[in-house]
């Protein structure tokens, strides 16, 4: 099975395991981003406590669900934002101002829109998650 998106096959299948209610899921292949993104979905209670298991290939990750998920995905083409017009793309993809997070890459590492814009930093939209 070839995967062209890790990162969208991770959340679709995080997503999957949400709507049937599981309590946790695994989800391979592991990568840094992958990691770092399912840090912030963590910092903000989405999601439980999460490991890596290395199986001797790319490893795993098991993360523990709270059913706090209602959607998540990724944003494809990965647009590039400034500070200024995060809270356009927070419209576009946030069904409302104060609930969800977008996920962005900057330069000071994986970070939620809040934590982008109290940095003053701009960055590649990754994923939403509300």
């Amino acid at each position: 099975m070839v995967l062209n998106d890790p990162l969208a096959n991770c959340l679709s299948t995080i997503m999957n395991n949400e709507m049937r209610n599981k309590r946790e899921c695994i989800v391979f292949p592991a990568s840094k981003l992958i990691g770092n993104v399912l840090k912030v979905i963590q910092r903000h209670g989405y999601i439980g406590e999460f490991e890596f298991i290395d199986d001797g290939r790319t490893g795993k990750f098991r993360i523990q669900l709270l059913g706090r998920i209602n959607k998540c995905g990724v944003i494809k083409p990965r647009y590039s934002v400034k500070v200024k017009e995060i809270e356009e793309f927070e419209k576009r993809y946030l069904p409302a101002k104060d609930m969800g997070v977008l996920i962005i890459s900057t330069p000071y590492g994986v970070l939620s829109h809040k934590e982008a814009i109290q940095k003053h930093t701009g960055g590649k939209l990754l994923a939403y998650v509300y």
